[in-house]
């Protein structure tokens, strides 16, 4: 009978290390800030899904135009304003709260040496390099930069048995905030990035020869090694001097 092998970081401590006051703190803000987000979204799509089973369709919107657009829907429509008006309000007093915890969080960012270094990597923003610092919060717990990546949970499982041995998907073993957002940062750094470095050329090449998903799961691996190599190191991102070729 086969059994299911993880891997696991080699410098994984086995007694649960208690972190300090100020990543709690941190990853807190973090986790209300996520929770926030969810339900704007949560809310986005009610409000949605209630106007389109009337056969009326907001479309892609950036910024406040949601709201905009779906007040313009519901307009001389009483009975549909009783219904959306109040999702609507409910979401403008969430988005109200996230841009105070987005201040705090860019506050923080700006008078943390470290987290401003984090944030020379492209793709990497305030709360990536915030998250980044809080989750992992002492770099010397870990004897090589590679083995962060199997800490967040950015490295692939392994069957094994007498017959079988393959890879499976990533096994999403520890933070998932972290693993998202490095994972968001990949598809930024991919997709959005204009400046060429030999990194995105790396993911590039990923892209075009396993698709973009998969490109974007090594990337944020990859963001993981970096930026602990930055912490211990004390650096920054050394792009590279020439455009690479993808």
């Amino acid at each position: 009978m086969g059994r299911n092998i993880r891997l696991q970081a080699d410098a994984i401590p086995r007694v649960r290390r208690v972190k300090d006051l100020d990543s709690h703190s941190v990853k807190a803000l973090l986790a209300s800030r996520a929770l926030l987000v969810k339900i704007k979204r949560d809310l986005e799509n009610q409000v949605r899904g209630l106007l389109k089973n009337l056969g009326l369709v907001i479309g892609r919107t950036k910024f406040n135009v949601f709201a905009v657009r779906a007040e313009e829907l519901i307009a001389d429509r009483p009975k549909l304003v009783a219904a959306v008006r109040p999702l609507l309000e409910v979401r403008k007093a969430i988005e109200q709260q996230v841009a105070d915890l987005d201040r705090k969080v860019h506050k923080l960012a700006r008078h943390d040496a470290q987290v401003r270094r984090f944030m020379t990597l492209p793709g990497i923003g305030p709360i990536t390099a915030l998250c980044f610092k809080a989750t992992i919060d002492d770099p010397r717990r870990f004897k090589r930069s590679r083995s962060v990546g199997a800490y967040i949970g950015l490295t692939t499982r392994r069957h094994a048995s007498g017959e079988v041995d393959w890879s499976g998907r990533i096994s999403k073993c520890g933070d998932a905030m972290l693993r998202m957002y490095l994972f968001e940062a990949a598809g930024v750094l991919l997709t959005r990035v204009p400046k060429w470095s030999a990194l995105k050329a790396w993911g590039m090449r990923l892209a075009k020869r396993n698709g973009l998903r998969k490109a974007k799961v090594a990337v944020a691996r990859k963001l993981a090694v970096i930026l602990h190599r930055i912490w211990i190191d004390k650096t920054e991102f050394n792009w590279s001097p020439k455009k690479a070729a993808a």
